[in-house]
């Protein structure tokens, strides 16, 4: 009987972390996956901010983060002005300018990418793989997002034609280094130019 009870003490001793984070519901926490933390059971957060490349996502122990993607921009989906006579025209225009359409059809193609996220994350959940790097100090942190049918989220909004590829990259998790993903969207952008698709059909 002693033996039983000592291997029980022994057990719940090794086992205490685990136990807490289910009583807690934190049953899907972090997990590693080399440099990243990776986090199963996402959730999109509906807000206005969100946009076609950086959104708020709710993580498994109920924390709310916006994130970005890796390697690829969305043009902006309005014409916005700010306080101290401050607005988001000049990105637009540099946007429109790289993407080769007005500066109207760029926000039309960032109103298209923002839809495109709520509907290939609204309804499901998704697994975010991140550092936490965030290089303009804005609490939004780059990330890589797969979909719940297991593709990354920054290659499908190429495919579509609805970025353009223009901001930091990094080592896909357990995939491609920097600069073979660099390569592969670059091919995945040609094929949707070939095919008209998104911004490319114009």
């Amino acid at each position: 009987m002693v033996l039983i009870i000592l291997a029980a003490v022994l057990w719940l001793k090794d086992h205490k972390r685990d136990l807490v984070a289910v009583i807690a519901g934190e049953e899907q926490a972090a997990a590693s996956d080399g440099r990243y933390e990776r986090f199963e059971g996402c959730r999109l957060v509906d807000d206005r901010r969100n946009d076609g490349d950086s959104f708020k996502v709710k993580l498994p122990d109920g924390r709310v983060e916006e994130l970005r993607l890796y390697f690829v921009d969305a043009p902006e989906s309005a014409f916005k002005s700010y306080g101290g006579g401050r607005n988001n025209h000049d990105r637009i225009n540099d946007q429109a300018r790289d993407l080769g359409v007005s500066p109207e059809r760029a926000v039309e193609i960032g109103v298209a990418a923002k839809n495109y996220v709520h509907e290939r994350l609204g309804g499901e959940s998704f697994t975010i793989f991140t550092e936490w790097d965030d290089p303009f100090e804005d609490r939004r942190y780059h990330a890589f997002v797969e979909t719940s049918d297991g593709g990354w989220l920054h290659e499908q909004l190429v495919r579509e034609g609805l970025v353009r590829i223009h901001t930091k990259g990094g080592d896909v998790p357990g995939g491609l280094r920097r600069s073979g993903q660099q390569q592969r969207l670059e091919e995945i952008e040609s094929e949707a130019r070939g095919s008209g698709r998104g911004v490319w059909g114009d």
